[in-house]
């Protein structure tokens, strides 16, 4: 149940990169025959993302995840900006792949916008119009909030950027969505589309960054033997490149009933735990079904987390990626939680394979764990 910090690779996936680990290994920029069948998984690949994206195969980059494609289009498009203006909007509930660069920037000058959000995790488009000048060169917000599951409306969020200042980049880190939540984009009016594909029950270590043909120019920040139009050079990852396609064809392949499903599992464990004094979901009814978090009042998310543990239920309080972090979250706090609410705050995280069977078991070691540890609290 902690499929928002990685997904198991699917079966089909280890045994197309399998095969190229063991027989198609060759570098796609040799010139021989096993190099040519390398590249071809690339371009295999690139024929993928380019259907799903509606986009050309040159507007996509690959990389090691989702993080480095949240980086490159941050730091890209500040390097390649910076003499035109120095001004950045975000939010206050991004991923610290994304928190991260732009304070960075901010140390070094660079202004700083975080757009705050409401109790559902929304920013308000009238808020982002008002913020945009004519020296702000990008605006960076997730498609899908990884730990409440918000769905921003990026469409909508893309005409405004753009009736607002048609020169800003408009950067979406899709990594919780893509694959999951469609939309389409076509006339969203996205510079930077990052994805990854642990995610979506591909390997670890691959993920995309696609680039509109303007935001195609921006500076690289890793720089080498000129590969992937010099933007990310280095050797091509190309088991991983082939298993991220891989996965994201089976997603989308099936991606509304996937949806469908989800959206029942999570919504049968909404009302199922929530009949527990104490528990609550948060970010509203209308994110992501794949994403699930519960505030249980007066018990530390951590010991929740080790009490389902025991029963081989594994959550995460908050995000992964920065739980070893003691930190509270950004996200949480962002949507009005107070300290002791975002303490209190485990999240489930489902996936294709979830099933109802395994959405009551998890109810049932909840139902069983919650007075146990209320009653050892009180001693």
């Amino acid at each position: 149940m902690d499929n928002s910090a990685t997904t198991r690779t699917d079966d089909a996936v280890v045994e197309l990169m399998d095969r190229i680990y063991r027989e198609d290994y060759g570098n796609p920029s040799s010139l021989h025959k096993i190099g040519y069948r390398a590249e071809q998984y690339v371009n295999d690949a690139l024929d993928t993302f380019s259907s799903i994206l509606q986009c050309k195969r040159k507007n996509i980059v690959f990389t090691s995840g989702g993080t480095e494609s949240n980086n490159t289009a941050i730091l890209g498009t500040a390097l390649f900006k910076e003499s035109r203006g120095k001004h950045i909007i975000t939010s206050v509930t991004e991923h610290p792949s994304v928190l991260e660069p732009v304070r960075t920037l901010e140390k070094r000058g660079w202004e700083v916008e975080f757009l705050n959000v409401d109790s559902e995790g929304h920013v308000d488009p009238d808020e982002l119009r008002s913020k945009i000048r004519k020296d702000t060169v990008l605006v960076s917000l997730m498609h899908v909030n990884n730990e409440i599951g918000t769905i921003t409306p990026v469409s909508e969020i893309g005409r405004v950027i753009r009736e607002a200042n048609p020169e800003c980049f408009f950067h979406v880190d899709d990594v919780q969505g893509f694959g999951k939540i469609g939309f389409k984009m076509k006339d969203s009016n996205i510079d930077f589309l990052s994805a990854s594909a642990h995610k979506i029950h591909g390997p670890k270590g691959s993920g995309l960054l696609y680039m509109s043909d303007r935001a195609s120019h921006i500076s690289p920040y890793i720089m080498g033997g000129g590969q992937q139009g010099g933007i990310r050079s280095g050797t091509i990852n190309v088991p991983g490149i082939a298993g991220f396609a891989k996965a994201a064809e089976l997603m989308y392949k099936d991606i509304e009933d996937n949806f469908t499903r989800a959206k029942d599992i999570r919504e049968h464990f909404v009302t199922e735990a929530e009949k527990t004094e104490g528990v609550r979901a948060n970010g509203g009814t209308e994110g992501s079904p794949y994403i699930l978090s519960l505030s249980v009042r007066g018990i530390r998310a951590e010991v929740l987390l080790h009490a389902l543990e025991e029963k081989g239920v594994y959550v995460s309080a908050g995000s992964a990626c920065s739980s070893h972090k003691k930190k509270l979250s950004d996200t949480l706090k962002g949507i009005g939680l107070s300290d002791d609410e975002a303490e209190s705050t485990v999240r489930f995280s489902f996936s294709v394979h979830t099933d109802k069977r395994q959405a009551d078991y998890c109810i049932e070691c909840l139902n069983a764990v919650i007075p146990e540890l209320r009653k050892f609290r009180r001693r």
